[in-house]
Parts: C-alpha cells; structure tokens; sequence
C-alpha cells in the first residue's frame, strides 16, 4: 500500500550554535513523505510558490514520491527560519512567512481518495478534517498536531481526534491538551478523546506509546553528534506510516504499531545527522536494517540474581 501524505513544503533557514544554512528543503510534508518513502511508495499532498527550486521537486520524485497532489502557483514558497540553543532542544522560531501557503486548501487528486494509510502532517485542524471529507474508506489515519492548534483551534482538533485512529504529538502538547503533568495520564486522556492509540514524542528521550490497555516505551537511538534536529518528529511520524503500509494486511493492532514506533525513531535518528534532508539522500535500506539490529540488540536487558 501507499501512504498519502498532506502537509506543509517549505524553505528552511536554520541556524545551530555552530552553522547556519538558507533555504534548505523543508515543511512537515517534505520530511512526513521521504520518511515514509524508505518502506512504501508515497502520495504528496502540498503546495509551493514558483521559487520552489527543481532539484527539490526532482529528489522527491527520485524517492518514488507521487507528486500529482502538488500544486505549485505562483508566488513565494512557505519559509521559516529557526534557531536551536547548545542543547538543540530549545529553538526559538525568527521568523514565519506563510507566503501561498497562507491560502493552502488541499485538494485530493481522483486517485488518492482511496489512500488506505493516512498520515494528516502537521497543518491547521480544519484542513486536516477536510481531507478525510474527501477520503473513501481509509484503512487506518494518523494525524499529528502542534502547540498552535491547541491554542487557537482546540475545538476543530478535539473533532478530529474523533476522527482518527492515532494522534502523534511531544510531550509538551500532550501536557498541554490534557492538563495533565503525567505523560501516563495524558496518554489515557487523550485515548478517551477519540484515537485508539497515541504516541507521545519526548525528543532525545525517546517516545510513549498508548493503546487499549497496551503500553510501550521505546528509548532513543543514542547519538554522539545533533547537527539539525528539524523535521525529526515528522520524519519519525513518516517513517511509522511507511512501515504500517509496507507491512500490514488487515486491522492495525498494537504489536505492529510497536515495529513501527521503533523503524519511526531509527529514520528520525537519521534525520538529525545532517541539516534538511541532506542525511535522507544518500540513506541505504542496508543502514537502516543495520541501525534497526543495533537498536533492537541495546534495547533487550537481562536480569541478574
């Protein structure tokens, strides 16, 4: 199966305590879909301006990435602009210039409707609902969110989450929508909201996993050297998705969702090796299937006397 893929396409200017690169392929989208596309052929969902550079639009397609959901207009690409503190947890965004993406209504081409993986990426809730209006049967539909929508658009995310089958966001938004300092609780609370599972991100820390009476805590892949830690969540998110659709033939059920959470942190791992995608683009099946063995191998304990 394929997994469709709606979301954000940008311009990053980003900027670390050691480097600073312009006009790096970025968006929710980008990184959601070349995540995605290492496990699953991939169908993208976004818009940019007439800047948008070729090269940019040739790797996606060169990743097996159906671009005919892209619709480029004329005028200027989103662009964002962030800087990340010495811990390269902090960020503080500089500057957010919408740009066409401001008026961005997404439309499914005739041949996406029946997309059976969904993975709603990181745009306003309302546009995320519009999607699934323009969905047949869809098999199984993840959605992530931000701190933004909760804030000004709390009541269109609260009737999506009735919508979907699982909600992916930090650990700070899942406090945030809840109310609740304990990430158990949140996890439980927003179940109750509408999704059947739930994963809670915790950046270096790893990621919590939530199902019915199901729970599971997977670490992070340890790392000596961050370089760009954006698009991380989203690539996790893509990389999720494409597992599910590469390896699932019926219902979802939590023991997939956990091979999946796991390929998710080893794509997302890295992504934060390079600035943008750069790490992406010369990534091999046989570094992932490598780093999955590594991963699999320091996550078993054993218990002695």
């Amino acid at each position: 199966m394929s997994v469709l893929v709606v979301g954000s396409i940008a311009l990053d200017t980003v900027k670390t305590p050691v480097e600073e690169h312009a006009d790096l392929l970025g968006g929710s989208a980008s990184y959601a879909a070349v995540g995605a596309s290492f496990f699953s052929p991939v169908k993208l969902v976004g818009i940019v301006g007439d800047d948008f550079p070729s090269d940019h639009i040739d790797f996606l397609k060169g990743r097996n990435i159906d671009l005919g959901g892209l619709q480029q207009v004329p005028g200027k690409t989103f662009r964002w602009s962030g800087e990340y503190m010495w811990d390269m947890n902090t960020r503080e965004t500089r500057s957010v210039d919408l740009n066409v993406f401001e008026h961005f209504t997404p439309t499914l081409p005739a041949g996406y409707t029946d997309s059976q993986i969904v993975l709603l990426a990181n745009i306003a809730p309302s546009l995320q609902s519009h999607v699934l209006d323009q969905m047949s049967r869809p098999q199984f539909v993840i959605a992530d969110t931000m701190d933004l929508w909760i804030n000004i658009a709390r009541a269109d995310l609260e009737a999506l989450l009735s919508r979907v089958d699982m909600l992916i966001l930090n650990d700070g938004e899942a406090r945030q929508l809840t109310g609740e300092t304990s990430l158990i609780k949140a996890g439980a609370k927003i179940r109750e909201m509408g999704p059947k599972f739930v994963a809670i991100k915790k950046g270096e820390h790893g990621c919590l996993l939530f199902g019915d009476g199901e729970f599971f805590s997977c670490a992070a892949y340890p790392l000596e050297d961050i370089h760009d830690p954006t698009g991380a969540g989203d690539t996790f998110a893509g990389g999720l998705a494409g597992y599910l659709a590469a390896s699932v033939r019926g219902p979802v059920g939590f023991a997939q969702l956990r091979a999946a959470v796991v390929f998710g942190s080893v794509l997302a791992s890295f992504n934060v090796e390079a600035f943008s995608l750069e790490r992406l683009r010369t990534l091999t099946q046989s570094d992932i299937d490598s780093r999955y063995q590594s991963f699999r191998l320091m996550s078993q304990f054993e218990v002695i006397g």
